[in-house]
């Protein structure tokens, strides 16, 4: 029977004791004294295969008469996605990675039925290169603070009965039972809770003012319209532990005198979607939703939205006047939502994470609370950590934490022992912040002052093979496109500082150009209607504050020095269209037999065995590009074993190829999948 038709037949929760009463009756199911393999199976793992996995085992385990002893849990996400699928298996708390279908025979036989561990699916840390047992032992997990992620990997999101056992609905209860409207407010005001979805407002403030706010009706929104590249922190949240959104946003219409709420999820989230509708189901069905819940005379219910992917609608108005059936544009910067939101009613709108820490305040305290971080910044905060790090996922971390210790201790540094550069936080609208200051905490107030922000916790980390003119311009494009045109500034200044970018990075700049991208970031961050036109500027302002000097090398010497922007002068062989970015070879071999004076200057490529043998050659074809067949060189070839790290685009691709710059003096190779040497 589906989940949404079983649970419709449980008991309503009529009180605190009732609450209590159903925890202990599911504690003492005795599941407790069964081994229980957990499995994240949200989308990252799901791409990997994890359903397949399940699908094996409870198989495997139905073969061999053991489905009564062992109990296979289907988990949020684990944030280790670098390393998925993922599963942990207790209470031997025993940590496999990167596990596929082909696993699961000797999973069950060795380490479910003997208890041995299969070593190829632990963890080897990189630094002793010895293999982990335990999840808890890995570095990635050390110095993370999983309050808000706490339930994440333990609990199945479909079922409410995991989150109640959890302690799940205990804060809901506390509050309504024990606490009036104005006390709430008042203690997440003390715990210095902080939006986490962009500017950082104050939580507990915005409450106040919403509550205060004159109108019969009031809604609250949740925002799970997550769309900056690379960040997938509340998508986790939504699909992972739905029930600690629901919970946090009935506490707080209770205590703004709100009725209805609304999730506005984007609709490349079918999974979260899936999830959050089975867990309304399941609280309707409770009675936490609804008419009168438990008997404390609040009528609430959830409704969930589908946004259409539009970056903008992650701006509350644009929001608002999406879930209104309108075009999602944003209102001028002076309506308060708060005020005047939603069907110009009072509004109160936090993103998903935000709402997840209220159960946490209010069953803990404020004080509690507000013992880990800042003065300015308290609390724990989940980043996205991607790019070129070794350690790609999801961190939670106390506020205040440094840039390092991110992106080194948990991160585990910058892949194949690359040079860190720079770190882009806060999405697209965010700001670059250079190496030199990777000792700095990461907070609210640190990150503005440093020309970057929190944003929703998009962290890229980039090493020194990144141009940053050209991490400038891809996020110039990405909000040209995505700006919903309304206003002038933002609509026609983003086109125009993405023309002066392209031109720069394509060897085209001239003298005055960094100046007039100066001067059209302050035109728009001054004239914008909204928020997200007047923070568009920060990825250009903050590249050139740090790395101006590569804007220099661009404009006034035609040089990339990463070796990342097309360059005019550079001979191209067979063109196949793609966009991946070139990126210079600093250590390739040269010929033993090269001077200055020779006239083979051309390399070929010759593909035995596998391998790519470098040699220099003096013929090139009709179509300028580089023949391996007809080179006549009789000097000894070199291997060249490095070549697939130097396409911008990395992994596998059919179409590789070499391009040479043979005006640049040293006659450095460039390796780029937009040229064909032979196709294999």
């Amino acid at each position: 029977m589906p989940q949404s038709q079983r649970v419709l037949r449980v008991k309503k929760i009529k009180s605190s004791s009732d609450l209590e009463t159903l925890r202990q009756t599911i504690l003492n199911k005795g599941d407790h004294k069964r081994q229980v393999v957990r499995i994240c199976c949200t989308t990252g793992c799901r791409a990997g295969g994890a359903l397949k996995i399940v699908e094996d085992i409870n198989k495997e385990l139905t073969e061999r008469n053991l489905e009564d002893k062992i109990k296979i849990k289907k988990t949020g996400c684990r944030g280790f996605c670098e390393n998925g699928p993922v599963m942990v298996i207790e209470p031997d708390d025993i940590f496999y990675n990167k596990v596929k279908p082909k696993d699961v025979p000797g999973i069950v036989s060795e380490t479910l039925v003997n208890g041995t561990p299969l070593k190829r699916l632990l963890y080897i840390d990189p630094e002793t290169r010895k293999r982990v047992k335990s999840e808890k032992d890995i570095p990635f997990f050390g110095k993370q603070v999983r309050n808000v992620f706490a339930k994440l990997g333990k609990i199945d999101p479909t079922q409410i009965d995991d989150y109640i056992a959890e302690g799940g609905y205990t804060a809901l209860c506390k509050a309504l039972t024990t606490m009036t409207p104005v006390e709430v407010i008042e203690t997440i005001e003390a715990s210095g809770l902080r939006g986490r979805g962009g500017g950082g407002f104050p939580t507990g403030k915005k409450w106040r003012s919403c509550r205060e706010a004159p109108g019969i009706v009031k809604y609250v929104i949740a925002n799970g319209d997550e769309g900056d590249p690379g960040a997938f922190m509340d998508r986790s949240m939504m699909e992972g532990d739905p029930h600690s959104i629901i919970e946090g946003m009935i506490i707080g219409a209770y205590a703004i005198g709100a009725d209805r709420g609304f999730i506005y999820v984007r609709d490349e989230y079918p999974i979260a979607v899936e999830h959050l509708t089975t867990a309304i189901e399941q609280v309707h069905s409770y009675g936490l939703l609804g008419e009168d819940i438990l008997g404390m005379g609040l009528d609430f219910t959830i409704e969930i939205n589908r946004g259409a992917g539009a970056f903008v609608c992650g701006e509350s108005t644009a929001l608002m006047n999406s879930l209104e059936g309108k075009v999602g544009e944003p209102r001028a910067k002076y309506i308060h939502t708060v005020e005047s939101g939603l069907w110009d009613s009072p509004s109160n709108l936090n993103n998903v994470e935000t709402w997840a820490n209220v159960p946490l305040i209010i069953n803990r305290g404020a004080e509690w609370y507000a013992d880990t971080g800042t003065d300015t910044s308290k609390g724990t905060k989940i980043f996205s950590l991607v790019g070129k790090v070794s350690n790609t996922g999801l961190v939670e971390v106390p506020m205040g934490i440094t840039l390092r210790e991110i992106i080194f201790d948990v991160g585990g540094g910058i892949r194949n022992n690359r040079q860190f550069k720079a770190v882009q936080t806060g999405g697209p609208s965010g700001g670059c912040i250079p190496a030199n200051k990777i000792d700095m905490p990461v907070d609210y107030d640190t990150l503005k002052e440093l020309g970057a922000m929190m944003g929703s916790g998009g962290m890229i980390v980039m090493d020194e093979n990144t141009c940053m003119v050209d991490v400038a311009k891809y996020f110039i494009n990405f909000l040209m496109y995505e700006s919903c045109g309304k206003c002038v500034p933002c609509r026609e200044g983003l086109k125009q500082m993405y023309e002066i970018l392209s031109n720069i990075c394509e060897g085209h700049g001239e003298e005055g150009d960094i100046e007039l991208l100066e001067g059209l970031a302050s035109f728009i961050i001054d004239a914008s209607l909204c928020a997200l036109g007047g923070s568009a500027p920060n990825p250009v302002l903050s590249t050139i504050r740090y790395f101006r000097d590569e804007y220099e090398a661009h404009i006034s010497r035609k040089e990339c020095p990463a070796g990342v922007c097309r360059n005019p002068r550079i001979i191209r062989a067979l063109e196949f269209g793609c966009e991946a970015p070139l990126k210079f070879y600093e250590h390739c071999i040269l010929c033993p037999q090269f001077s200055e004076g020779c006239l083979d200057l051309a390399m070929s490529t010759e593909i035995l065995e596998g391998k790519k043998k470098l040699v220099y050659s003096s013929k090139l074809d009709s179509e300028d590009s580089i023949n391996a067949n007809v080179f006549k060189c009789t000097t000894a070839l070199s291997y060249f074993e490095k070549s697939r790290q130097l396409c911008g685009r990395e992994g596998r691709c059919r179409e590789e190829g070499f391009l040479i710059d043979l005006l640049a003096g040293s006659k450095q190779l460039i390796y780029s999948n937009t040229a064909l040497l032979k196709k294999r």
